[in-house]
């Protein structure tokens, strides 16, 4: 039913990325799940719109594109770990890392792109606690990074 609603909304899931490093992408708990960062790979690869700091080089409204390609990123992560997205039971924490100049304090705006989509796709459940900080820089040189932490139902 939430893929049904990713498809209302005009969204398509891509397939999961490959880790860039050492690490998982989604790590299991109990009933937690925790995503990895995820940056706005599309194909392997970081576009240049999405490369850089926000508003000196990247616009707020491409940074606000990046972070929906993280959440859709990670959606499809958390997909192929818990079998199905139906199995999210609630989003608890989300914290989106905003390549920035000194002077930049929009971050909540960017960041606000992936937490409204959650909201969007997921109801009450997509709604979490949220941290949106600046930072100096991000790997592969993108505008953004978003870690996810959400509640799952056990199979």
């Amino acid at each position: 039913m939430i893929e049904e609603r990713i498809a209302e909304l005009g969204l398509e899931l891509p397939l999961p990325e490959k880790p860039a490093g050492s690490y998982v992408p989604v790590v299991i708990e109990g009933d937690m799940v925790y995503v990895s960062g995820q940056v706005p790979l599309q194909s392997g690869t970081v576009s240049d719109i999405f490369k850089g700091k926000v508003n000196s080089i990247v616009s707020i409204e491409n940074a606000q594109g990046a972070a929906r390609i993280c959440t859709l990123n990670a959606l499809s992560h958390i997909k192929s770990a818990l079998g199905s997205l139906d199995r999210i039971s609630r989003f608890i924490r989300l914290a989106g890392y905003v390549n920035s100049d000194p002077t930049f304090t929009d971050q909540p705006k960017v960041v606000n792109a992936a937490s409204d989509m959650l909201t969007n796709i997921f109801g009450d459940a997509g709604k979490h606690s949220r941290l949106a900080i600046g930072v100096g820089s991000l790997p592969l040189g993108s505008a953004i990074e978003i870690e996810f932490l959400l509640k799952s139902v056990r199979a």
